[in-house]
């Protein structure tokens, strides 16, 4: 497999001036002086050629090591794994016009695609995602984002336990919050984190917990989790531990159940039923967060979880029943049998991923860090 880390930028032909050379090997020395997670990554053999199939590529966050990745296959049909460096990179989405939202630290950020079909970045990446706009939220600990139908970001502000928006004024644009949250104020009081967009609109979120005190998520972590109907402001599953990623894919509502391991859907409430309930589909080896879909198969994120805080969940029992080792990386689910039928791994020093998505149409993308050399020397332009 060959791993890159912000590569240096050529045009869709080979460089070939001196001048172009010297800022090939000046990006290459700024970027050798960062230090780079020790990490191993193995992946099953139908992979990329599952991708391939798909015409698409995979992409996942670490807010551990600061990385966003994209896993696709170079022109020799080999794995490339594309390495990015970003503030804090958790929720991620495809913006259903070729672009991407980052929630990444105290920002929010749109990347699009700078390159035209027949162009390629150093004779091997079919698009590079450079930042476009960036909104200074703050410190706001954003999970899930997502893309309403006028092409707004949403995103989930886990410190005031509600919906937002990005702001042109003020740090953020609060659209929702729970009905069991009593007031705005910044205390991360339920862990609200995921986001499941239907028809363009926020249509379900996840919660650790329905708790109205500061922290009070925490000692919620075993069974207070619930799926919330954003319209109705109504909890349609409970019981759950420590719910995450939250997707309608196909019909249904599917969801994380990270605290047990388990990948299913919501059966959703109907008569005079006030609560739906979880079906498991799979039991995936990690604690569980990050979710994605292409027909029938799910392609879910998979963490070592951090024992110190997650101590004492039904993940560890089911982890010792099955002889079994919590691990990190992706795993791609059939849903119809429940069966992993592919899967990417890390081990070494990164343990943690937040969020995957697939980047459809392409085949082996790249993402330009903002604090990076190509930012500043990349210019593209519009003709008039």
């Amino acid at each position: 497999m060959n791993t890159t880390r912000d590569s240096a930028v050529a045009e869709n032909k080979p460089a070939s001036s001196k001048a172009a050379d010297q800022q090939q090997q000046k990006v290459a020395a700024s970027q050798a002086s960062v230090t780079t997670p020790r990490a191993e990554y193995s992946l099953s053999g139908g992979l990329i050629r599952r991708l391939v199939e798909m015409n698409a590529s995979l992409a996942f966050t670490s807010y551990q090591s600061g990385l966003l990745y994209m896993l696709g296959s170079n022109a020799a049909g080999a794995a490339q794994l594309h390495q990015s460096a970003m503030p804090k990179p958790m929720g991620l989405r495809a913006d259903g016009n070729g672009g991407l939202v980052l929630s990444a630290g105290a920002q929010v950020m749109r990347f699009a695609n700078v390159l035209e079909p027949d162009q390629r970045i150093n004779q091997t990446y079919d698009a590079c995602f450079m930042p476009r706009v960036n909104f200074v939220t703050g410190q706001l600990d954003a999970h899930d984002v997502g893309v309403d139908a006028s092409g707004e970001a949403v995103f989930v502000n886990t410190r005031f336990n509600c919906l937002a928006r990005p702001s042109a004024r003020h740090s953020f644009e609060a659209i929702w919050k729970p009905d069991f949250i009593s007031e705005l104020v910044d205390e991360d009081r339920c862990h609200l984190n995921g986001l499941a967009m239907k028809d363009g609109r926020p249509a379900f979120v996840t919660a650790v917990s329905r708790s109205d005190t500061i922290d009070g998520w925490r000692d919620r972590r075993v069974d207070g989790g619930v799926v919330i109907d954003v319209e109705r402001n109504a909890i349609v599953c409970e019981g759950l531990s420590m719910p995450h990623s939250p997707r309608w894919h196909g019909g249904k509502l599917w969801v994380l159940n990270a605290g047990t391991g388990e990948f299913g859907h919501v059966e959703l409430p109907s008569g005079k039923a006030k609560t739906g309930k979880f079906v498991p589909v799979a039991f995936c080896p990690g604690f569980l967060r990050g979710l994605a879909f292409h027909g029938k198969f799910a392609f879910v994120g998979l963490s070592r979880p951090r024992y110190r805080r997650f101590e004492g969940l039904a993940l560890d029992e089911k982890l010792k029943a099955s002889d079994s080792e919590a691990w990190c990386g992706v795993q791609v689910i059939d849903t119809e049998t429940g069966t992993c039928v592919d899967w990417f791994r890390i081990d070494g020093d990164i343990g943690e991923l937040y969020d995957v998505e697939l980047v459809e149409g392409f085949r082996c993308p790249m993402t330009v860090s903002p604090t990076s050399p190509d930012a500043a020397t990349l210019i593209t332009f519009g003709q008039p």
